[in-house]
């Protein structure tokens, strides 16, 4: 890349600069949030080598996860499993299938049964080839029964009606809800409780999370769920992550404060305070006397950063004519097939 390409890159409508004024702030922040990342995943794998583990505090829905399919196997009846009612494989849904593949890996040493009911197919499809490898994986690959992962439907009160009645008939001894939940969260958990199930649960819609409180026993909520892999693998990886994210929180945290804290200060109703110069064009500029506002404080200055006129000579983005566009109602290439 040469210097003019650089420069293009840098440059934004023809001229601004991102990185003149303060601009540089906003990296140094990210590059130190990055920092903490790298350097606890380090740690965790330096301890790893030597033995031992960072601590991650105590997650009383996961610990639960043994109790509840230890309580399935003594009364030989089976875990259910619901990824949330997603038709798409996304995070969310992968997060929850990493949680539902321990607790595979637990009932198939246990020789207990499970089911997975899943609401769309591409979740059915990534599911089941989760569950078989968790079975081959511990040595078990005869007691995979396909038909535990099932595809029940991808309409919402369908799979609601139809979990619900293989939690009735089954009788499930536990049940999990991870994933995304709606109206019928409430469905899952009043029907569980009604056959004495032990529900862990946590739904990524905070306004179905009461629900999963009220009625089931335990709950993830929050980051809690996120943090489910890292709990239950302890990978160093996993877990370096997890502890460097709760630093770069706690940095913005303290960040936030310390704003809130300078502004107060300076735009208290006790000061009184008056300015004669405004920064403007990323220079000051004399001005009127006039009170101060919330774009003249030290913060908003800090990580607002203003463009500097100088460089509208000096940095050029290169440019097309947007005549030489297809337009799509005269241009436009017939599709194949398409009538003339």
């Amino acid at each position: 890349m040469n210097i003019s390409s650089l420069g293009s890159l840098l440059a934004e409508d023809n001229w601004q600069n991102q990185y003149t004024d303060t601009g540089a702030v906003g990296a140094i922040v990210t590059l130190i949030l990055v920092a903490f990342i790298l350097g606890n995943i380090y740690r965790a794998t330096s301890h790893g080598k030597k033995g031992k583990e960072l601590y991650i505090r105590r997650i009383a829905g996961l610990n639960a996860i043994d109790e509840a399919v230890g309580r399935a196997t003594e009364l030989g009846r089976p875990v259910v499993m619901v990824p949330g009612i997603a038709t798409n494989v996304d995070a969310i849904v992968m997060q929850a299938l990493k949680i539902f593949s321990y607790v595979a890996r637990i009932s198939a040493n246990f020789n207990n049964p499970i089911l997975v009911c899943c609401g769309g197919a591409p979740v059915y499809a990534v599911a089941q080839e989760i569950i078989r490898d968790v079975y081959q994986r511990e040595g078990l690959g005869d007691r995979f029964d396909p038909d535990s992962v099932r595809f029940i439907s991808d309409k919402q009160f369908a799979l609601a009606a139809g979990v619900a009645g293989i939690i009735l008939r089954e009788k499930a001894a536990a049940t999990f809800f991870m994933g995304d939940f709606f109206a019928e969260s409430l469905i899952f958990a009043e029907t569980a409780n009604s056959v004495g199930a032990i529900q862990i649960a946590s739904s990524t819609q905070v306004t179905q999370t009461p629900f999963f409180i009220a009625a089931c026993d335990y709950v993830l909520i929050g980051d809690e769920f996120y943090a489910a892999s890292a709990y239950l693998s302890r990978a160093p990886l996993l877990v370096g992550s997890l502890i460097g994210q709760d630093w770069a929180k706690m940095l913005v945290c303290a960040l936030v404060l310390l704003g809130v804290l300078i502004n107060s200060i300076q735009l208290g109703p006790f000061t009184g305070a008056q300015i004669t110069k405004e920064k403007a064009d990323s220079a000051w500029k004399d001005i009127p006397a006039r009170n101060v506002k919330l774009s003249d404080t030290f913060t908003s200055h800090l990580f607002t950063p203003q463009d500097d006129p100088s460089l509208k000579d000096r940095i050029h983005r290169e440019t097309y004519d947007k005549s030489d566009l297809p337009r799509p109602d005269t241009d436009a290439t017939p599709a194949p097939g398409a009538g003339s």
